[in-house]
């Protein structure tokens, strides 16, 4: 098996400062592969692997931004990991605001619209592609006070099968991670007393993200993967 399986592949990673960015960056490098790490604030040193991107991903032009400074940087995106998103709840449908719902909605579709707009005339052009995002298990499981939350998170699903559906005779391929609580810093800090053995682990949903950006998955497409951890 090759340690690096996505050596001199040509990534680009949304989100990449988050508590998941960060394991998933990690992963990344490790296999091999070339990252552009698009955030809101640029983080780390760039070298020939590795480059710091900041970017507002709520407009199209910010996504265009990072696109074209992966392929300048790059040449190509072979993969699109988005792992942009957030979580507002504590309310019932029915006492919910039209501000939690679009803020929902912006984060957690509006800048995966952006991003998927942007690359797929790439990957269109190059005949090959992965686009991988993390949604969410509210996606398929929704519970209450937490209904905008989960209907955007489904919306993603929706759009992520869409463009699988749209783009499989170009070799391109995408699919939707859905894990469950990860064991992030800050979901320790707001959930203090939670069993934190049953969250999933990020170097976990990062480890899947590589396997399926490989050539190995080229099979896998439209997939709605549940991560859901030890307590599921």
């Amino acid at each position: 098996m090759d340690a690096k399986p996505l050596r001199e592949k040509s990534v680009l990673v949304t989100g990449a400062t988050g508590g998941l960015g960060r394991s998933v960056t990690a992963a990344f490098l490790d296999a091999g592969a070339r990252v552009i790490a698009v955030d809101r604030r640029a983080q780390g040193e760039a070298n020939t692997h590795f480059l710091p991107f900041a970017a507002n991903l709520s407009t199209l032009d910010g996504a265009r931004d990072s696109v074209e400074a992966a392929v300048a940087q790059m040449g190509r995106i072979d993969a699109l990991v988005h792992l942009i998103g957030g979580f507002a709840g504590g309310q019932s449908v029915a006492d919910s605001s039209e501000a939690a719902f679009d803020q929902m909605m912006d984060l957690n579709v509006r800048t995966a619209f952006h991003m998927f707009r942007a690359v797929l005339p790439r990957m269109r052009a190059q005949g090959s592609g992965r686009i991988l995002a993390i949604g969410s298990r509210s996606a398929v499981e929704p519970s209450p006070m937490s209904g905008v939350y989960a209907a955007s998170k489904a919306a993603l699903v929706s759009l992520v099968r869409t463009v699988a559906a749209e783009n499989m005779v170009r070799g391109i391929t995408a699919n939707v991670v859905l894990p469950g609580t990860m064991d992030t810093p800050a979901n320790r800090a707001s959930m203090p007393s939670a069993d934190f053995s049953q969250w999933v682990p990020p170097a976990q949903v990062a480890s899947l993200l590589v396997y399926l950006a490989g050539d190995n998955a080229s099979a896998i497409n439209g997939a709605v993967l549940p991560v859901f951890g030890a307590g599921a």
